[in-house]
């Protein structure tokens, strides 16, 4: 019998204290689309995206990331996810089909730094309605709507008190991800990691800030857009309304190009990505890099960001 799977990122849930805000920054601005309202929660999604959803908003009295989903290769692949993570002693609850909309039946169960992931296989590839639906039939809506318009989720980057390995050493050994670059301290400990179960460089990043106030911060969150060109014409869209970004930059590690942007709603910092470099070899080797390194490793040219609170918030995941 194979081991379960985990195929890709599927989506993650937000909840905002000021859902007006956060809406109008997703959806006006950013370009997302809107699949359905389902109890107060709105389901969003960009052009390219096939799945029923990879972003939900719902009003909350905390602004906080409430889980991060991930789809399995196969159906079955599910419950070898809860059979696995049960006997190595981590505490699983099933979500029946139809909590979440769209979605068929699905764990949950946290990180040992409290985040908290959902593993699901079944979720709807909702068609989009006649006077949005693209006329390719391999996309979902016609791009570039409204606003920065990105392709597709790509990425999370969570943030722990932590040391990175502590979570990266779970992520490869409990779910099967791929550590493909990581920075070290000089006592071995990673203060970053990159991994990823496809051939992306990262589906997920860790990064580690001892002043971080929880184990279980969100640093941000991804969307992809298609080419450098997407990005400049990200910053003049996001400048025009007002709204505050770090970038436009690259990164040594990933080799991609960014632009970091705060949702006004709920404090959450969404990065615009583009460019970089995928992974086709078997045998990869994790780059490593060292502290001494980062001024290369983190922005190798262009904006960064700087070190104000006020410009670097943070949520709880």
């Amino acid at each position: 019998m194979s081991l379960p799977e985990i195929a890709k990122l599927g989506h993650v849930a937000l909840v905002t204290e000021d859902l007006e805000k956060s809406l109008w920054f997703y959806k006006d601005v950013i370009g997302l689309e809107e699949t359905e309202v389902v109890d107060g929660t709105h389901y969003l999604r960009a052009w390219g995206d096939f799945e029923h959803h990879t972003l939900s908003v719902t009003a909350g009295d905390k602004n906080h990331l409430d889980h991060i989903a991930w789809r399995t290769k196969r159906p079955e692949d599910v419950e070898g996810f809860a059979n696995l993570l049960k006997e190595a002693g981590t505490e699983v609850t099933w979500i029946e089909a139809g909590v979440e909309a769209g979605q068929g039946r699905a764990i949950r169960f946290q990180l040992p730094s409290e985040h908290r992931f959902e593993i699901y296989y079944d979720m709807e590839k909702t068609l989009a309605e006649p006077s949005k639906r693209s006329v390719l039939k391999n996309q979902t809506y016609k791009s570039w709507a409204r606003g920065v318009s990105p392709r597709r989720i790509d990425h999370v980057n969570l943030l722990t008190s932590l040391k990175a390995n502590v979570i990266s050493d779970y992520l490869k050994e409990k779910l099967g991800f791929k550590m493909r670059e990581y920075v070290k301290a000089p006592d071995d400990s990673l203060v970053g990691a990159w991994l990823s179960v496809t051939p992306l460089v990262h589906d997920i990043a860790v990064s580690h800030d001892p002043f971080s106030p929880t184990t279980h911060q969100i640093h941000h969150i991804s969307y992809w857009l298609d080419n450098s060109q997407d990005l400049l014409r990200a910053a003049d869209i996001l400048k025009e309304n007002g709204i505050f970004f770090k970038g436009p930059g690259k990164h040594g590690i990933s080799q991609a190009m960014y632009i970091y942007a705060i949702d006004p709603g709920s404090g959450l910092r969404v990065e615009l990505f583009t460019n970089g470099y995928l992974i086709f070899e078997p045998d990869w080797e994790p780059i490593e890099w060292t502290l001494d390194e980062m001024d290369i490793g983190f922005t190798f040219w262009g904006d960064q960001m700087d070190n104000k609170p006020e410009n670097n918030p943070t949520i709880e995941a």
